[in-house]
């Protein structure tokens, strides 16, 4: 059995776990309020708030395309919908600011957008215009233009700043941002049992590639929680880092650990998604997908990392991502095998990193070229390189005979220019919806130009390298 609050309600289900959550809310549950849209996790219109308890027993709730999530993922949560925020008689404030700002047009996708400005009012931290900007990312609207709902959010995020972090909930609730029912939350959640399990079909972690393609087949059928199986923790040795296949790309850009080894990782990891998907999206969820243009792939390869794969019997191998990928959407992966973490080395103070990617639209969109470039010098001569391009092969592609031409060479422009014509020959991109063959190795070329031209700006200048 399912069991979760959603909105004031208690929710005890036996429906399939497999049902998209967008599905059950509209159908089983009769809320109309949370709409329908590109069932693709672009559009926004059906999100929704995910609120759950940490050890320390605070609620943090993050925003999710109800779209894109298995009913499952909401066992032990607490869902809100644009029915839940409503106030006795009077608008939140999410929605008076909305209205206020002339923000809704048609009003098809306004539960959403009201939805994610709520959502921002319940973070933990104190939040800044920018925070909220972001939290609409994944929230589109065709008829008003923005300029309205960027005023609403700024109107929102002004009331914000008088918010007391000590009593959040309490405070928000006296100043009329979500009802009075919330305060009851946490303990509501603790007489829920998180020992449910989801044994049958197949596995399911945040769905946000699964539920595309899949999300009406899966309707009828029970699915495996990845959460029951895959670890979602950071760790961190002396010269490793450890992250569980469960942990998700919002995870990885709020990790402290993380972001001071890469600190241009909240930039890089912007362009991945939007924020509701970076909420669900996983990084072993990413790397199954098989995508030649899956951005976590793509970054994990330039760090060499390898992967830890566990059998249903709990054996586990190691295998070096880069050898992971076989064809297109094929892998080294067993039926009873799944991805339990993924490790490589911490980069030292001779170590740079940098994630490139262009696409139709600069966020929430699949890549036409994505790159990421792991570089380790010694007085100026390259120690050794790993750099994967995606979006140029039937795989995400790791460019073995360029990293061994730049293995002990000095880094100078003719060297970056002759390793530019050694990669050209290594991929083969197609074309396709996302560029011409011709497109995409200009685009590679620039991408790899640009890894240089960002992190050894005193070394490198464009006209050198295009001359």
């Amino acid at each position: 059995m399912i069991e979760f609050i959603l909105n004031d309600k208690k929710v005890q289900t036996e429906a399939k776990s497999g049902m998209s959550l967008l599905h059950f809310i509209r159908e089983e549950q009769g809320l109309k309020g949370t709409k329908a849209g590109c069932k693709e996790g672009d559009c926004g219109a059906c999100t929704v708030l995910s609120g759950s308890l940490h050890k320390d027993n605070k609620l943090h709730y993050v925003s999710l395309t109800s779209c894109l999530t298995p009913l499952a993922n909401a066992h032990g949560k607490h869902i809100v919908t644009v029915e839940g925020i409503n106030l006795t008689n009077k608008l939140n404030i999410a929605q008076q600011s909305m209205h206020n700002n002339f923000a809704t047009q048609c009003g098809y996708c306004t539960p959403g957008f009201v939805i994610s400005l709520t959502g921002l009012s319940l973070r933990e931290k104190p939040v800044t215009y920018t925070d909220s900007l972001n939290a609409l990312s994944g929230n589109i609207c065709r008829c008003t233009g923005y300029k309205s709902i960027e005023k609403a959010a700024k109107e929102v995020t002004e009331k914000l700043q008088k918010k007391n972090h000590h009593d959040s909930l309490n405070w928000l609730v006296k100043n009329k941002f979500i009802p009075d029912y919330f305060t009851d939350i946490p303990a509501r959640l603790r007489e829920i049992k998180n020992e449910q399990s989801f044994t049958e079909g197949v596995l399911v972690s945040g769905g946000t590639d699964l539920y595309v393609k899949h999300a009406d087949a899966l309707l009828d059928q029970e699915i495996q929680k990845a959460s029951d199986f895959v670890p979602d923790k950071i760790l961190f040795s002396n010269t490793k880092c450890k992250i569980g296949a469960g942990v998700n790309v919002t995870n990885l850009m709020e990790n402290c650990e993380f972001a001071r080894y890469f600190p241009y990782v909240k930039s890089h990891l912007k362009l991945v998604s939007s924020e509701p998907i970076r909420n669900m999206a996983s990084i072993g969820g990413n790397f199954v997908n098989a995508s030649p243009i899956g951005d976590m792939s793509i970054f994990f390869l330039a760090l060499n990392s390898s992967l830890y794969i566990q059998s249903s019997i709990g054996a586990i191998r190691e295998i070096l991502l880069k050898d992971f990928f076989l064809d297109y959407k094929k892998m080294d992966l067993q039926d009873h095998e799944f991805i339990q973490h993924i490790s490589f080395e911490i980069p030292d103070q001779n170590t740079y990193f940098n994630f490139e990617k262009v696409s139709k639209r600069t966020h929430l969109d699949i890549a036409s070229v994505n790159t990421a470039l792991n570089i380790k010098l010694n007085d100026n001569i390259i120690k050794e390189t790993h750099i994967a391009v995606g979006g140029v092969a039937a795989i995400p592609k790791y460019l073995n005979q360029t990293n061994t031409y730049l293995k002990g060479k000095k880094l100078t422009v003719s060297t970056i220019i002759a390793a530019q014509d050694i990669m050209q020959k290594e991929i083969s991109p197609i074309s396709d919806v996302r560029g011409t063959e011709t497109y995409k190795r200009l685009l590679a070329r620039q991408l790899f130009y640009a890894h240089f031209l960002k992190l050894f700006p005193n070394l490198f200048k464009l006209k050198d390298l295009v001359a």
